[in-house]
């Protein structure tokens, strides 16, 4: 192993050296340890199915659940036979749907040029449903078309895509009941798989989940979070539970405090009609961030069983500490953009968005401190942001340890020895970094920090999935672990609504607005400076 390592560690990072090799014996991530323990490498058994998309017209259709069926059909991942019918209102035959999707997939293919032959052999299996979603002959005509598949799993296997809005769930899952396409019982399968938002707020959560499972059981609803198909947020489960090195360094002992940041680098657009209902905390913060929070700080699950994730996940989202109005003022900052500059070009104010009202309250930045009250995060702070028209688009975790004591080398450079750190980058250049204190070459004794990187691209440049070609497989598949239970989603809405019910009635201040282009409002850098704490921002890594 010392083939890999220069004499000086400091000098290595002087001359760029990467450490690949040794980042992939560290991280559970690569191929020795998924052949050898058959967990990655052992593909799913599919039964054959048709995957039934309503909003078959609308846009996630055409720029992801298409494409991504494509994919996997390219890849051989699909299962030996299989159909996709598209049900929306708009009069078209399944001639014309195919050709409107071969023209989306020419656009938003991952791997460049559509195959010809693939596309051909994959359309065949592509059929159009003409019906409105309220319309009870519509779904009558839905199981005809169904039947004539065959009797056989065709028919009887069904998934049910509803990429359509929150609203519309109930109805549409009270008719595919009534047209006799789901059972709750029997040997076949079928699956509802439904996109956020999941409600508003605790109470209409709560009223949407009572509709999805008054026809249907709670196992058959796959509540679907594309953020949980990223490759890195994956990799954290297996990180932290199959390296002991890290696990041991996992809790109060070593851990000073950790960050979880996703930054976009786009401003609100067109959205700002929806912008205006949800607002980062809604968007972002209920279901990304604190299903990533979930992920990083849970306990290890007895299995790798669906519902032994899960049970972990809701367990450490029920021991966050809950927020009172007071603690709200203390620990929630939230900031909206005004006009400034972001990558050399001008981006217009929050309230000068379209649809948005020129008074606007609405926050289009959300940071916060949580605690988590269990015995291996006790009074370690967890600080979460999000926000729009930041400097750039990223999304990443950072483990912060804590500082060794203030003698030797701590004592002699002082602030220049940086605290060790380890950083998750989920998006872009997906990887894992290592921060750590070497000595600069030379005759006097000066430390700096160094990184050692692992990335995903230059240690496999292989075929990595994107998050909704995962998750679809996976629902086929049946397997839930990537999806968000019942309890895990109302336990999350109880922590954004008393969050939101601290800010209810106060306006915002002068410290809370930032020009776009930077990095947030003065506020969020005073809440990490209570404790002495400063935000990390994500770099670009190349």
């Amino acid at each position: 192993m010392h083939q890999f390592f220069p004499a000086n560690v400091a000098a290595a990072a002087e001359a760029k050296l990467n450490f690949p090799v040794i980042w992939g014996m560290v991280c559970a991530v690569n191929d020795i340890i998924t052949s050898e323990c058959g967990i990655s490498n052992d593909r799913k058994t599919l039964d054959a199915c048709t995957i039934v998309i309503f909003g078959a017209s609308g846009d996630l259709t055409a720029r992801k659940l298409i494409p991504a069926l494509y994919h996997l059909y390219k890849e051989n991942q699909m299962p030996p036979a299989f159909r996709v019918v598209g049900f929306a209102r708009r009069e078209k035959d399944s001639a014309l749907w195919r050709a409107e999707l071969r023209t989306a997939l020419d656009q938003f293919s991952r791997t460049g040029p559509v195959d010809d032959k693939v596309w051909t052999a994959f359309a065949a299996n592509l059929f159009y449903c003409q019906g409105d979603l309220n319309d009870d002959a519509a779904y009558k005509k839905l199981e005809a078309q169904l039947t004539e598949f065959g009797s056989g799993p065709l028919r009887e296997n069904l998934l049910f895509y509803l990429a359509i809005s929150p609203s519309q769930f109930g109805e549409v899952v009270e008719q595919i009941r009534r047209a006799g396409l789901l059972n709750k019982e029997g040997a076949a399968w079928q699956r509802i798989v439904v996109e956020k938002p999941f409600g508003h707020d605790l109470a209409s959560a709560q009223r949407l989940n009572r509709e999805l499972t008054r026809y249907a059981h709670e196992q058959q609803v796959f509540r679907i979070d594309h953020y949980l198909g990223k490759e890195t947020v994956q990799n954290i489960l297996m990180f932290r539970f199959s390296n002991s090195i890290f696990e041991k360094l996992w809790n109060r002992n070593s851990v000073d405090h950790i960050q979880i940041t996703v930054s976009e680098k786009i401003g609100v657009g067109e959205r700002g009609g929806y912008y205006e209902e949800a607002g980062a905390l809604r968007d972002m913060v209920q279901n990304h961030m604190l299903q990533v929070l979930s992920l990083i700080a849970m306990e290890p699950p007895v299995s790798l069983e669906a519902e032994a994730v899960r049970d972990e996940k809701v367990k450490l989202l029920k021991s966050i500490r809950p927020l009172t109005p007071s603690d709200v003022a203390r620990q929630v900052v939230r900031g909206q953009y005004f006009a400034g500059i972001v990558g050399g070009a001008p981006r217009p104010g929050y309230r000068q968005e379209t649809k948005v009202k020129t008074d606007s309250n609405v926050e289009t930045f959300a940071a916060m401190k949580l605690f988590i009250d269990n015995w291996r995060w006790s009074d370690v702070p967890f600080y979460l942001r999000t926000g729009k028209n930041l400097p750039m688009s990223a999304s990443e975790v950072r483990i912060q340890f804590r500082r060794t004591p203030n003698v030797l080398f701590a004592a002699k450079c002082g602030e220049s020895l940086d605290a060790n750190a380890l950083t998750l980058r989920l998006q872009p250049n997906e990887g894992i970094s290592l921060h750590f204190n070497g000595k600069v070459p030379g005759m006097s004794l000066r430390v700096r920090p160094v990184r050692m990187h692992f990335s995903y691209d230059s240690e496999f440049g292989a075929y990595t999935p994107e998050a909704y070609e995962r998750l679809l497989l996976e629902a086929i598949a049946g397997d839930a672990t990537l999806f968000i239970r019942r309890d895990e989603v109302e336990t999350a809405w109880q922590i954004v609504d008393s969050i939101r019910a601290g800010w209810e009635g106060r306006p915002l201040t002068n410290r809370e607005f930032y020009a776009a282009g930077t990095w947030g409002p003065i506020a969020a850098d005073d809440l990490l400076a209570q404790l002495g704490h400063t935000w990390h921002e994500p770099q670009v890594i190349k």
